[in-house]
């Protein structure tokens, strides 16, 4: 079998730079199962994937010319069906065979095997493997037709008449089995062995390839384009380092500013620049977003973190003299700035406070009412939180009014991600509070995953609410998410609910909260049963964050099973549980545990409310075992206690573990379902002061195997 690499690369007018990624993965992945289906490549075959701004490839090592033959033996029909009585071939036996390629003579060779309860025919066929132009070109079809592509182009094809669907318009297929072209079609182009470089720099104006292997070498030399993307975004971050160090600053820190920047380049050159210090009494975070978001420019930092009026230019050119393209550069910044700086200027004119009146006229939601209205009970839930929290109520109430004031100011309006952070420094301009001004930036917090959390009693008193009362008010009138749709980010909600809860942490119960907050919207606007919806929402939540966090599902369980409310203690009883699990007597305590509840689930149901009332009788322990099993219980309970007081979870577990040989003993000594009532009560009573010992923690049987 002829084993050689394979090249197949798509020429294609400027991708979009956020998908592009993408596209070359998806392109790699597609094409090499296919071929690896249609066994031509093996399971373990490297993949190579490429992408730049005008080309989408990928090199696949180790193809087969031609798949190996493969045996298959297929079914055909019952027997009853493909015979008559003196065993002749039926018409519609005929007719499978040949569309099988096969006629009457194999008739010998069909073998009967019993399928089910009837006998059946069986056709053992030798099914010839594909062809590489065979295989690469379905490979390609089935690719081109999964593409994650967001939005297709349709375009007519050099003929005039005819018009093909993709991305974007193609204008070269290359498909090379080592040095040979594969003749293969893709998109109205007839596969070749050449293809161009960069659209200003390649040396040559065609670049024909020796081989499949020499792919990105001579689109490196002669087309002076690094054509693998992971190569070409950490050329792009050892530039970017280099040149900030020259000027001992640091590029700021954005992944997909990078991936992006990576998607419009082929060839990068970074290059510094600067703007006039005066827009420097901008707020940075307005600069920075301006020269992100519509340059693509990285903004540099001093050591201290604070913007300079130096940035830096990942240019896909690179002449002698740069400074055409730094002055060009700078010249289009600087009307960005202006603006930024116009709008701050133009916004510090009118207060956060007198803004606050305009948000009656904005709607937040047709059957949830106006902002104004939204931020009325955002403000009376934080006067609340912040009261169980000890805090500042009347800075809770204010920060919660003024929130949502800077939705209405030029800045915020310009560039929405900046809601919040604009609030700051109007609220500080207007001479608030520093605990205000912070509690405004961070109520939005935390806005994704690994996100900063509010700090200070009034920023998570105002945060809470803002959220609690998103989730309550969204859910409550049917905006429940599904699958992945979730307009209103109430799973982030949620998540970010839990994180300020769990990890502040705060001592304040998630039921009660959710209570208030449904408490403030008017009677009959939500569902009944909103609160408890949400509260299992919210649980759901739970369970997936502390999943992500690294603990095992039945640990979760047993914690979870006896928290009672107590969300900010999660954390530090999963630890607690997690070192208990890992003794190894812990099985065997969770196993006896487990035991204990079930006797006492029976003993709920026949003894009632004198089970629940029933207090241990000393002198009716009768039985050593009995006897052993209390003392010992008596004698740790102080400790265990104490233990658990001082919230050292994983010491009250682990003291348990002291009174497993008196329980092993009490269970093959003692027993509990005898005949007199008074014995069984007691011995009852003993076993449910055992339960709530051993569960202080967590619902340690949860652990048993």
């Amino acid at each position: 079998m002829s084993m050689k690499n394979l090249l197949v690369e798509l020429f294609v007018e400027e991708l979009p730079p956020k998908s592009l990624q993408k596209l070359g993965e998806s392109l790699a992945e597609l094409l090499s199962s296919s071929l690896k289906a249609q066994g031509l490549a093996a399971a373990d075959v490297v993949v190579t994937s490429y992408a730049t701004p005008r080309r989408l490839a990928v090199h696949i090592a180790n193809v087969a010319a031609q798949a190996e033959d493969k045996s298959v033996s297929q079914k055909m029909m019952p027997v009853s069906v493909g015979l008559t009585a003196d065993g002749q071939p039926t018409p519609a036996l005929l007719k499978k065979l040949t569309a099988l390629g096969a006629d009457a003579s194999v008739l010998p060779k069909l073998k009967r095997v019993m399928d089910g309860k009837a006998e059946a025919l069986f056709y053992d066929n030798l099914i010839k493997g594909a062809t590489l132009v065979e295989g690469l070109q379905k490979a390609l079809d089935e690719t081109l037709s999964k593409l994650p592509i967001a939005k297709v182009m349709s375009y007519q094809l050099a003929d005039g008449w005819s018009s093909v669907n993709f991305v974007r318009p193609a204008h070269g297929l290359i498909a090379m089995h080592g040095k040979d072209v594969v003749p293969v079609t893709a998109l109205g182009l007839a596969a070749g062995n050449s293809t161009q470089g960069h659209r200003f720099e390649a040396s040559v104006d065609k670049i024909v390839l020796k081989d499949a292997d020499s792919y990105a070498q001579q689109l490196e030399k002669e087309g002076a384009v690094i054509a693998n993307y992971a190569q070409r975004r950490a050329e792009i971050v050892r530039q970017l380092d280099s040149a900030a160090a020259k000027v001992q600053l640091k590029p700021i820190q954005d992944d997909g500013l990078l991936d992006e920047v990576t998607a419009l380049v082929e060839r990068p050159n970074v290059l510094l620049g600067t703007f006039e210090t005066e827009y420097l009494n901008v707020p940075q975070e307005c600069l920075i977003l301006t020269m992100k978001a519509n340059q693509k420019y990285f903004p540099l930092l001093d050591g201290k973190g604070k913007l300079t009026n130096k940035f830096l230019i990942v240019s896909n050119i690179s002449p002698a003299d740069a400074s055409l393209v730094i002055g060009g550069n700078e010249r289009v910044v600087r009307p960005r700035l202006a603006d930024a700086k116009f709008f701050f200027d133009q916004d510090k004119k009118k207060t956060l406070a007198s803004r606050v009146v305009g948000l009656d006229k904005v709607v937040y939601h047709n059957k949830l009412g106006t902002q104004a209205q939204r931020v009325e009970r955002i403000a009376k839930l934080s006067s609340t939180i912040a009261r169980l929290l000890q805090a500042d109520k009347d800075q809770a109430i204010t920060a919660a009014r003024l929130a949502k004031a800077d939705l209405l100011t030029d800045m915020v309006g310009e560039f929405p991600e900046l809601q919040g952070i604009m609030g700051r420094y109007y609220a500080l301009h207007d001479g608030e509070p520093e605990a205000v001004a912070d509690a405004i930036e961070s109520h939005y917090r935390p806005r994704f995953a690994g996100d900063v959390l509010p700090q200070g009693p009034v920023s998570c008193a105002v945060a809470l609410a803002d959220k609690l009362e998103t989730l309550i008010g969204i859910y409550g009138i049917g905006q429940v998410p599904t699958g992945d749709k979730d307009p209103f980010g109430l799973r982030r909600h949620a998540l970010g609910i839990l994180r300020i809860l769990i990890e502040t942490p705060l001592d304040l119960s998630l039921s009660a909260l959710l209570k208030l907050a449904a408490a403030n919207f008017p009677a009959g606007m939500l569902s009944a049963t909103v609160v408890s919806d949400v509260d299992h929402f919210v649980a759901e939540r739970m369970r997936g964050y502390l999943r992500d966090r690294g603990f095992e599902v039945s640990h979760i369980d047993a914690v979870l099973t006896n928290l009672y409310g107590r969300t900010h203690e999660v954390l530090p009883r999963l630890q607690g549980v997690k070192t208990f699990a890992a003794l190894s007597t812990a099985k065997d305590l969770a196993a006896a545990n487990k035991r204990v509840q079930n006797i006492m689930r029976k003993n709920h149901e026949e003894l009632g409310d004198k089970l629940h009332d029933a207090e241990i009788d000393s002198s009716l322990l009768h039985e050593p075992a009995e006897r052993d099993l209390y003392h010992a219980m008596q004698d740790i309970t102080p400790l265990a206690m104490d233990y658990l007081e001082r919230g050292d979870y994983g010491q009250n577990l682990k003291i348990l573990v002291t009174l497993k040989p008196f329980i092993d003993d009490f269970f093959e000594k003692v027993m509990v379902m005898c005949k007199e009532p008074e014995l069984r009560l007691n011995r009852a009573a003993l076993l449910k002061q055992l339960g709530g010992l051993m569960n202080q923690v967590a619902d340690i049987s949860k652990l048993a195997a």
